[in-house]
């Protein structure tokens, strides 16, 4: 059987657009087989930054999220405020139960 996944990554924007880039994810990311949670975080110290934090029931499932309508959507919608990406992590979570 297929582990959990989770996905912690920093996704950099371009200035004064960090708002439209999250409302955007967040709008295009609810209802999505397999996540546990999707967590969006403003950067304290970098107003230009943000973190997701993804927890998934299996890797296969975040793959194929990524062909959702939906998330395709939202990431047309953040791709033109995107300038990068910074640290990406892959985990293995682990729940309290």
């Amino acid at each position: 059987m297929e582990e959990m996944y989770g996905l912690i990554g920093q996704m950099k924007v371009a200035e004064g657009k960090r708002g439209e880039v999250i409302a955007a994810m967040l709008a295009g990311t609810r209802d999505m087989p397999g996540n546990i949670a999707y967590m969006i975080a403003e950067d304290i110290e970098d107003p230009n930054s943000i973190w997701i934090t993804e927890v998934w029931q299996t890797k296969t499932d975040h793959a194929n999220s990524l062909n959702l309508p939906s998330v395709q959507e939202a990431i047309g919608e953040a791709r033109a405020h995107i300038t990068g990406f910074g640290t990406r992590v892959e985990t293995k979570p682990v729940l309290r139960g």
